[in-house]
């Protein structure tokens, strides 16, 4: 059972009407989205793992994001220090742009709330990921040696190894082998990667840039960027994948 379906019709109802409560965003996505498309001092509510009447509320501050409980008591909304007898209370505080005080002693400015809601583009992506499922139940009904199956391919910003700059490449994904390419139209890759010996694939945040992730292969770790944090997400997951099929000896 969904946390949101554990609450009460009212509570549902209430919240409903909170046009930054993000529902059940996952604490990782919701970092994804404030670091990729916030900005300092956006913020949103969503639901928290320690149960229904229990929210987190997520802020962006300059190149993090930081967490803070929010718990409903009976009709009140406890945060912090305070209690706000109702919901709209609740609202009408964070429309002061108030400060917030982490454990580590950032004083975070809540500006501008995060819509759950945003306008859908007009622009369609094109497909560049499509897998099978054996069964259709879990992701280990996956097949990784099927002809077509397994494959990834996209723009990605890569850091050099010796000049520290970053380059737009066409990254291609293989079975095992992540190729990397000068642009789309060039035939022969710049390099191959074997994700046989590479042994963890994870979000970055220590360089100045948003939506990094890195592979760690034996004499090299490589630092790449997507354009949103949803992208970088995808590559992470399908990379991480891999390297669970590899172990498995597929």
């Amino acid at each position: 059972m969904s946390f949101h379906s554990e609450l009460s019709k009212d509570l549902k109802d209430e919240l409903e009407s909170l046009r930054w409560y993000h529902h059940e965003l996952s604490r990782h996505a919701a970092e994804a989205l404030l670091l990729s498309n916030g900005s300092d001092g956006s913020y949103l509510l969503r639901n928290s793992n320690e149960g229904p009447s229990c929210f987190a509320l997520s802020v962006r501050a300059k190149d993090s994001v930081k967490h803070f409980h929010v718990k409903r008591v009976e009709q009140a909304y406890v945060f912090g220090f305070n209690q706000f007898p109702s919901l709209q209370e609740f609202v009408n505080h964070f429309a002061n742009q108030p400060l917030v005080g982490s454990d580590t002693g950032t004083l975070i400015a809540l500006k501008a709330p995060y819509p759950w809601h945003v306008e859908e583009p007009s622009i369609y992506e094109s497909v560049r990921v499509h897998t099978a499922i054996q069964t259709g139940r879990t992701e280990s009904d996956l097949v990784a040696d099927a002809p077509s199956l397994g494959t990834k391919e996209g723009y990605l910003v890569k850091q050099g190894a010796v000049v520290k700059n970053w380059k737009q490449r066409w990254f291609t994904l293989q079975r095992h082998e992540l190729k990397y390419f000068k642009d789309k139209m060039f035939e022969e890759p710049i390099r191959i990667l074997d994700l046989r010996d590479c042994s963890a694939v994870q979000f970055d945040y220590s360089q100045d840039r948003v939506n990094c992730f890195c592979l760690v292969f034996p004499d090299r770790t490589f630092y790449l960027c997507a354009k949103t944090g949803v992208e970088a997400d995808e590559w992470i997951k399908f990379l991480r994948w891999k390297l669970a099929q590899n172990r498995k000896g597929k």
